[in-house]
């Protein structure tokens, strides 16, 4: 105690893995046809919808994609849902602190929230929504895919790692001008 520690001391490192498994795995051929044919592009538009559609609806709030470069993130609050089914993989969210605290005091209708812990449910709830839009967007996605619980990060300068090793389309955003991460990793 009482001495300094270093960033790489600080850093978490989550991994994480989804795959199809259960009844869900009987509809993944069927399924994945479908996906197959989606342009890459097309998932990242898709997302993008999906949480324009979230914030609007049930945050309150707009998201808006940064006119200018942004400096990197460096998130201290993360959720992520897992997707099984049709297709695998991770749903995430990441931000700061007073991002995730200012997007759940507008959720819940509160003009702010204390601490940064207060804002866990809520910040999860939001990345559970848009997991749950995005697949409801997708052809034949809706019944074929199952969400998990979300599961919620808060600390200091963490990496979030997927192990999903196969695809990665991730989203900006500015949200009352601060930024956060949407992203969504395919598993191969």
């Amino acid at each position: 105690m009482g001495q300094a520690t270093t960033a790489e001391q600080e850093r978490v490192r989550i991994h994480l893995s989804a795959r199809a498994a259960g009844p869900h795995a009987q509809t993944a051929g069927q399924a994945r046809n479908t996906t197959q044919s989606m342009l890459h592009d097309d998932w990242c538009e898709e997302l993008a919808k999906a949480s324009c559609e979230v914030f609007e609806i049930m945050v309150g709030g707009v998201l808006t994609v940064p006119s200018e470069p942004q400096p990197p993130l460096v998130p201290d609050f993360a959720a992520m849902v897992g997707i099984a089914g049709g297709i695998c993989g991770l749903v995430s969210i990441r931000t700061t602190a007073e991002c995730a605290r200012r997007i759940a005091a507008k959720m819940l209708g509160d003009e702010e929230i204390g601490p940064a812990e207060a804002a866990q449910d809520a910040f999860g709830e939001v990345c559970n929504m848009i997991a749950g839009s995005f697949k409801g967007r997708i052809a034949g996605m809706a019944d074929g895919c199952a969400l998990s619980v979300p599961t919620v990060i808060y600390g200091r300068d963490f990496t979030l790692f997927s192990l999903a090793r196969g695809e990665h389309h991730e989203v900006t955003f500015l949200f009352e001008g601060r930024l956060l991460s949407i992203s969504l990793d395919l598993h191969s």
